[in-house]
């Protein structure tokens, strides 16, 4: 059994129609990126309607997975190698493949801009060829997880739909993650309309929860731990971007969504209405989760590695016509997330 209690009760407390849960019943479901916090939160949450699903989760430290994933009651198979190198040796058959794996440190972005650029493209290239090469009479489903950094720079905060394009620095090699998501999302449209693999995208919004790393280092989890430590929240930009959210869980069954219900070559908004704030109301918020006991401080620095000011107020109208809807308010998400945090840290007491 899963030792914290905010990610037990996120499991317990998942679920999804019947029809979406029967459809998976018995599948095959590959997932990768299964040790952060969408793929292993997806797992947990499908393993604990107990239909049958078995996973295969190709990592890349296979002792990692095991022990995050020891109390399952599922059939789970952990492969400790390559992720291009998996698909394109793997015999084996799968039903679903759920496309999580990608760096998601800013200053790895900007340090490593190369190979930030061609992890979504060479691992979904190699994913969809996989695909293409097992799907017979039934076809391999597929979902990358794209991000909302796919829309670039804004400067209105309009909703933002899917066939929205804001403006992306190409001489910046932060822009490596926005162009790399990019390409993959174009691949998989064209598997999609060439050769008919059922490839979807999913734009995720900023996604937190019950469950992210202790060493998070994330605005969401900068500010949770300064609530917890009775520090004051301390921004280093002027916290002008804006943006949405969306709890863990609600991405979850988002992907199962657009999964089952999504039209082949098709992107979605992953988002919660009315979570749409910028970083400073955001610390504000939390700085509210603490009883206001803590003060904010803006002291922005040169080199950040953060993205730049952009406001994108995604809609997600599209996904919600699926018949997708969220559970937890960004109050509530943060509520979960400093009880979640509090109770890790007490372990270490």
């Amino acid at each position: 059994m899963v030792s914290n209690k905010i990610v037990r009760e996120d499991i317990e407390s998942f679920s999804l129609p019947r029809e979406l849960a029967e459809q998976l019943r018995d599948k095959t479901i590959i997932v990768t990126g299964a040790t952060g916090l969408v793929g292993s939160t997806f797992v947990r949450c499908i393993d604990a309607l107990k239909i049958g699903v078995k996973f295969i989760l190709p990592v890349r430290n296979a002792d990692k997975a095991k022990a995050m994933f020891s109390d399952s009651s599922t059939d789970i198979t952990t492969v400790e190698q390559d992720l291009c190198d998996f698909f394109r040796t793997a015999t084996l058959n799968c039903d679903y493949i759920i496309h999580c794996a990608s760096p998601t440190d800013g200053r790895y972005m900007c340090e490593h801009p190369a190979d930030t650029f061609l992890l979504p493209i060479d691992s979904t290239h190699a994913i969809l060829e996989y695909a293409r090469l097992h799907s017979n009479d039934n076809k391999v489903g597929v979902v990358f997880l794209s991000s909302i950094e796919y829309y670039g720079q804004m400067s209105s905060c309009e909703p933002v739909t899917e066939s929205t394009q804001g403006h992306i620095d190409r001489q910046s090699p932060r822009s490596s993650y926005a162009l790399g998501k990019q390409a993959a999302e174009y691949l998989c449209y064209c598997y999609a309309k060439q050769y008919g693999v059922a490839a979807k995208s999913a734009r995720l919004t900023q996604t937190f929860g019950a469950g992210i790393p202790r060493n998070d280092n994330r605005v969401f989890a900068q500010f949770a731990r300064s609530v917890i430590e009775g520090k004051d929240i301390v921004l280093h930009t002027h916290g002008k971007s804006s943006k949405p959210y969306c709890y863990s869980t609600d991405c979850v069954s988002a992907l199962v969504y657009i999964l089952l219900k999504g039209e082949n070559g098709e992107a979605y908004n992953i988002a919660t209405p009315g979570t749409f704030v910028s970083v400073l109301q955001l610390a504000h918020l939390f700085r509210e989760c603490s009883g206001n006991s803590i003060d904010i401080r803006v002291e922005p620095l040169e080199h950040s590695g953060y993205a730049p000011d952009t406001l994108v107020n995604l809609n997600s109208d599209k996904l919600q016509a699926l018949g997708w809807s969220p559970r937890y308010s960004l109050p509530e998400m943060i509520d979960r997330l400093v009880a979640y945090l509090r109770s890790e840290n007490s372990k270490k007491s």
